[in-house]
């Protein structure tokens, strides 16, 4: 009886648990074949109960095709059922805010009430990419986050929003703005970061706040308790709301999780690194190479750490450890296990296989 009782308050205390897709791309792997991969992932997760499932925006990056989460996240939409779906997040210094209300508008119109916009205030690439997407300088639209936050809520809003014009021949100088198409409900907004200043703009906002636990991990305690001591109710949030992300690699062995780790980690080296960056290597490509530049072995040890890698219930405990110390029902996973050469290239094998045992 008593191993009866352990189990089911090991169930009662899990962690809900989400998906943020960065859509990765491998060594000889087209980005078709890996957007094909993700999208057959996320309508698994939706199969196994996982809650919601968001792909990231990221830009001219060989790894990632990942590059417009709202167009992912309408594929998504309509090959799911249940699960929610949207952006982890959309970079609004890339973007107009009435191009992102109304694209998200129209999501929620064909999914409604499964809609989830997440943004972020970085912009996913570099300076040069950033003035391509939006033809503009950088720093003023990032200085305007905050403006630009403003916006989306009004203009996803039933009431709208209002701009004022100078010289009408009516001296009607009120102009109102509504995203369309005009759903019956409004996405979920959520607002994404890995700084204080993110946690205090979600807190002054009354806004959904995600901390980017899967991309650095430091600062999450002070982020958290910033968010929690300075929230202030809205309209739609009447107390703190937040969950984490976080890096996962789930296998059979304890030795398959390490092996499939690898890629990833050396991707994590070359981006810190400042190297080129490449294609995912597979399981092989890795650690033949490994062996003979040690260049992700530096950082081996940390990302053990604040990764989670491992066996099934190994990592299920860790999860909820992970969740009741930040005070949390709900982890979200970038599942980021590599692959190995014999693999079909359509398939996620090693991320499906994470989904598939966390699950069960």
């Amino acid at each position: 009886m008593t191993g009866c009782r352990d189990a089911l308050t090991q169930v009662m205390n899990a962690p809900a648990l989400s998906v943020l897709d960065l859509v990765p791309v491998r060594t000889g792997q087209t980005s078709a074949q890996a957007v094909a991969a993700s999208l057959a992932l996320a309508a698994r997760a939706d199969e196994l109960g996982y809650r919601r499932y968001w792909f990231a925006e990221h830009h001219n990056m060989p790894a990632v095709a990942s590059t417009s989460p709202p167009v992912l996240a309408a594929v998504a939409a309509a090959r799911t059922r249940r699960i929610r779906v949207g952006s982890g997040g959309v970079m609004l210094p890339n973007h107009s805010p009435l191009v992102v209300a109304e694209q998200f508008a129209a999501l929620e119109a064909v999914a409604p009430g499964r809609i989830d916009l997440g943004i972020g205030r970085a912009p996913g690439s570099d300076p040069v990419i950033t003035q391509l997407l939006r033809m503009s300088g950088t720093t003023s639209d990032v200085d305007r986050f905050p403006d630009h936050i403003r916006d989306i809520l009004a203009l996803t809003s039933p009431e709208g929003a209002t701009v004022r014009l100078a010289g009408r021949p009516d001296g009607e100088d009120r102009y109102s703005i509504h995203a369309t198409p005009a759903a019956t409900g409004t996405p979920e907004l959520w607002l994404l970061g890995s700084s204080d200043y993110s946690a205090q703009l979600a807190a002054a906002f009354g806004l959904p706040y995600v901390f980017a636990n899967h991309f650095s991990g430091e600062g999450l305690e002070r982020a958290l308790d910033l968010y929690r001591q300075n929230f202030q109710p809205s309209e739609t949030l009447a107390a703190p709301r937040t969950f984490l992300t976080a890096n996962a690699v789930v296998a059979a062995t304890a030795q398959e999780a390490e092996e499939r780790m690898l890629p990833q980690a050396r991707m994590m080296a070359r981006l810190r690194g400042g190297r080129p960056l490449t294609a995912l290597e597979t399981v092989e490509q890795a650690a033949a190479a490994e062996a003979s530049d040690a260049l992700a072995a530096p950082l081996l040890d940390a990302l053990r750490r604040r990764w989670f890698v491992g066996e099934p219930a190994d990592v299920r405990e860790r999860l909820a450890q992970f969740a009741q110390t930040h005070g949390v029902d709900e982890i979200m996973l970038s599942p980021v296990a590599g692959a190995y050469d014999a693999e079909p290239m359509d398939a996620a094998s090693g991320r499906l296989q994470t989904l598939e045992l966390l699950a069960g």
